[in-house]
């Protein structure tokens, strides 16, 4: 979809639809009273015979009014306008592209940005305008043999009562971004294994590179021996997928700033190993690989925007799969950190190929290092499908990432990292075991990854809820890349 953002009135706006809002009570806003003095009132009209009540999420739509350029004029319900806040603006969005959806429209003008949002700014209103929109026109149907039509809605205006501000210009860019990187991300999770495989994640790495001319480094098993990553190896023992270990790293910072590190666990299909999950539902498994997903996502948005920062992305990628090979319950191996590690469950692997990716990262002598994973069934138990879980060893980042989380939508909950919980992953026969026992479960895997990360900032995004959904509307999310996004937006701010 095209995004633009400038200063037109919406009388004369030519397009095949101006979208305006209504309070309830039939207060107009700012756009739309101007578009109801020069049609002649027939706003207040229809208001007064009670056509629309301004209800949160109404809409009506009207077809050539005299006086309107435009083809069609959508008026949707704002709600109580002393109540009008974050939560009232999402919904009104949700409506907004529920019934443009329904319509035959290329392009629509929407008169949002004009609109006070308490606590929130222009970019912010901007950012959820762009990211509803391109969630609203999302397929992934590409494997079908007869695709859907796609969406009617390809162009998309954001009109402004004043000439938009290069801060505007900007906030549109970066959401376009932000979108594109979300589509990549829910385009890869929803891809199932046999096509998805650590190759082709190395394959859609290399893509990214070439388009935005970045360095990319792709570790082969044989390469991952001799640096002695024993805890990933053993993960893809039984699989006849070749495991990777990819790199990519942008470099729009200046040359002695530090990069920012992300990790994303890349397990393009978890059967559990010798420790087998349950049948139902394990097809969704093809999804716990979306913490790679999120940060090749990510990197691509950065690279989109051109921040002034240096990013790079590490994705340790296999599958696990039951195998004659396969580890066994009751094995132990030797991390690239030299760390022993007894596995009492094989089918928590996800922080096996994470701490020899941790103890990779130090050699970018990072700034920050942040790791995404689909980790912990503990954590959808604690958290659902609203917020991912946050971990950090330190306070002041993991308030960054809560308040990147809560300004994009895409929230996080600071979980507890106390040592009390680090004795449940205590040994008999080697320094540490895989797992930590049913209590605390999300918490003693973030405890198992910071004995890999204690030599720089670290955070750790638990995204096993959040990352993709099931049932009838069964796909990925996307999440984390707006909070991520949102992070190193902000970071590239500061440095300036």
């Amino acid at each position: 979809m095209e995004f633009s953002i400038k200063q037109s009135s919406p009388e004369n706006q030519r397009s095949a639809c101006v979208v305006l809002g209504v309070f309830e009570g039939g207060q107009l806003s700012p756009a739309a009273h101007i578009l109801d003095q020069t049609s002649g009132h027939q706003l207040s009209d229809l208001i007064a015979r009670g056509d629309m009540t301004g209800k949160t999420g109404t809409t009506v739509i009207l077809q050539t009014l005299s006086g309107v350029t435009a083809e069609r004029v959508l008026l949707v319900g704002l709600g109580k306008q002393d109540e009008f806040g974050a939560k009232q603006f999402r919904e009104m969005l949700l409506a907004t592209f529920a019934a443009l959806k329904n319509t035959i429209c290329k392009d629509a003008a929407l008169y949002f940005t004009d609109l006070n949002v308490k606590d929130r700014d222009e970019a912010w209103k901007i950012q959820q305008i762009v990211l509803h929109a391109a969630e609203s026109v999302y397929r992934s149907d590409k494997l079908k043999s007869k695709p859907a039509d796609k969406p009617s809605l390809r162009r998309l205006l954001l009109g402004c009562a004043v000439k938009p501000a290069n801060t505007a210009q900007t906030a549109l860019h970066q959401a376009s971004a932000t979108a594109h990187g979300m589509k990549l991300a829910k385009d890869l999770g929803n891809l199932p294994g046999n096509i998805c495989t650590p190759t082709y994640l190395a394959e859609q790495a290399q893509k990214i590179a070439d388009e935005h001319k970045l360095k990319v480094t792709i570790l082969e098993e044989k390469d991952m021996e001799k640096l002695g990553m024993h805890a990933l190896l053993s993960v893809t023992r039984g699989s006849r997928q070749p495991a990777k270990l990819i790199t990519l790293e942008y470099r729009g910072g200046d040359k002695k700033q530090k990069p920012i590190v992300l990790v994303g666990k890349g397990l393009t299909f978890d059967s559990g190993g010798i420790s087998l999950k349950p049948s139902a539902e394990m097809d969704e498994m093809k999804y716990d690989m979306c913490g790679a997903a999120s940060v090749l996502g990510t990197l691509q948005a950065v690279a989109e925007m051109a921040l002034k920062l240096n990013v790079v992305a590490i994705i340790p990628s296999s599958e696990n799969m039951p195998d004659g090979a396969a580890s066994k319950p009751g094995d132990i191996v030797k991390s690239m950190a030299g760390i022993t590690i007894e596995i009492l469950n094989t089918d928590a692997e996800g922080r096996l190929i994470l701490c020899d990716a941790l103890t990779y990262a130090a050699k970018f002598e990072p700034e920050t290092v942040i790791d995404i994973a689909t980790l912990t069934g503990a954590c959808v138990i604690a958290l659902g499908g609203v917020a991912s879980g946050l971990f950090s060893n330190q306070d002041a980042l993991a308030h960054e990432l809560f308040e990147a989380g809560n300004y994009s939508n895409d929230k996080a909950w600071h979980m507890p990292l106390w040592d009390e919980y680090q004795q449940q992953l205590d040994s008999n026969f080697a320094d540490m075991q895989n797992i930590g026992g049913r209590a605390a479960g999300s918490v003693t895997a973030a405890c198992f990854l910071s004995r890999f990360a204690k030599e720089y900032r670290w955070a750790h995004l638990d995204i096993a809820g959040t990352a993709w959904k099931s049932g009838k509307e069964k796909g990925s999310t996307g999440r984390p890349v707006p909070m991520l996004t949102r992070f190193l937006i902000n970071r590239s701010n500061a440095t300036k």
